[in-house]
Parts: structure tokens; sequence; C-alpha cells
């Protein structure tokens, strides 16, 4: 026993009970005027109740987010000296949180824009350090313009030499647990700290580029190739390939009318 749950709310009680027994974190159901045991790190309360309780690591049940910081307390995550959250860049990013070489959660990510998770992340684990790969510019690229705008141009990330961080593994979902586990990789890697807008300049894409973009776009679609204007918009991370395949849709169409 870990947490003691203290209310004299029903419904701060029904909430805590309930997303405790979810997360299977045994817990104690006490009164306001108990004792509470030698073995409690954390009491669960209510706003109501919070000054009534005399301990020293109380959380505050409004919803059920609570959970996320209860887990903090319980893991001693405010204690650690280094937590990193990880990105392995690519079409579908890997996304590890690694704290004194301790892997705390992963993720895989829908695509390069799907940064709300490494936002949720940031916020969770307010003294982290993003990190992430130097590869898979393009994807990279986007991922990075996508930061921007929530997070400024000048908040620093520290770029990381991603080469041989990606292991060889078989077996069923293969790509994701390779995004994964080079995105741990990454973490437990020096890098070079740099702002945000240092690494969003894509530079003029070679003619290289921007023919394996259009030969994406044909094996991504099957039937189509992008035109060269819009395989230059994906290579300097203004487009996704799938949204530079829907633009060419909707143009054909709009030709055809």
């Amino acid at each position: 026993m870990r947490v003691a749950v203290i209310t004299s709310n029903a419904r701060v009680y029904y909430l805590a009970s309930k997303v405790l027994k979810e997360y299977k974190i045994p817990f104690y159901s006490l009164r306001l005027e108990d004792k509470i045991p030698f073995d409690v790190e954390v009491v669960l309360t209510g706003e109501e109740d919070y000054n009534r309780i005399d301990f020293p690591a109380k959380v505050v049940v409004r919803n059920e987010n609570f959970i996320d910081e209860l887990l903090a307390k319980l893991e001693g995550r405010e204690r650690f000296r280094h937590i990193y959250i990880a990105v392995d860049p690519g079409e579908r990013p890997g996304v590890s949180v690694v704290a004194d070489n301790r892997v705390l959660e992963v993720y895989h990510l829908r695509n390069p824009r799907d940064v709300e998770v490494i936002l949720e992340l940031l916020g969770k684990y307010p003294k982290a350090k993003l990190k992430i790969g130097h590869g898979a510019k393009r994807q990279r690229i986007l991922m990075l313009k996508a930061l921007a705008s929530a997070l400024g141009e000048d908040y620093p990330v520290i770029l990381v030499d991603e080469k041989r961080t990606t292991p060889k593994v078989g077996g069923v979902d293969v790509s994701q647990v390779q995004d994964i586990i080079a995105s741990i990789n990454i973490a437990l890697r020096d890098g070079r700290e740099v702002k945000i807008r240092e690494l969003m300049e894509s530079g003029e894409p070679t003619r290289g580029e921007i023919e394996h973009i259009k030969k994406k776009s044909r094996e991504l679609s099957g039937t189509i190739t992008i035109s060269s204007a819009l395989a230059e918009e994906v290579a300097r991370g203004n487009l996704t390939l799938e949204e530079a395949v829907e633009a060419h849709k909707k143009k054909i169409k709009g030709v055809e009318r």
C-alpha cells in the first residue's frame, strides 16, 4: 500500500477508486480522522479537504487526470537528474521518455505532424529536454515546424547522430518496434543543442530528392505521380507526401471538370 484516499466527497472517492483500480494500484480508504499508515507515500483527496490533511505528499482529485501527478510522485519522477523525450523521425516517428537511463514511456506517432503526444510529455515532465535524430530530414522538418508553432522557433532541442540506432528486429509490427528502440537509443546518446529554427531550413532540393519523392508518391497511391512542384514542397517540409497526393488528385479533378 502506497496510496491512501482520504475525502469527505463521494464523487472524489468514486473517481479516485475507479482510476486506481483500472491502474491496479492498491490503496487505503480512510476517513479524515483516521491515522495514516506508515507505508503510505501519497494521499489523494478533494480540494475541500486538502488543507485538513497533514501529510507532505498530497494530490487533489478533480478529474481522472490526477493519475499523471500521482504516478510522478510514486515513480520519483520529480527526483530524476536527467530526463529526455527522444524522437526517431520518420513517416511514423518513434518517441520515448528516458530518465536516468530508465525507459518510462514509449509511443509510435501517426505521422510527423502528430506532435500532441510530445507536447503533452513536455508538460508532464517539465525538466525534460527534447532530443531528435538527425535522419529522415523531410519528416524531421515537418515535425519541427509543427513543434515550432506550439513552442516557438527558439525552443532548444538536442540534435543526435542516429547512425546505428535502429536495430534489426524480426516478427510482427517490426517497424513500430524499430522506431521505438531507435528513439530509446537516441535518448541515450549525446548530441548538440540547437534552436528549432536552425533545423528547419531544408536547403535547395536536389533533382534526386525530387525524383525519389515522386517515386514514393506512386508507391503510396498506386497510380499517381505527383508533380515536381508538389514534390519540391514535400522536400522542403511544407507538405506531407499524403497531402501532396491529395492535392494532385484535386488538381486532376479540377481539370477534368
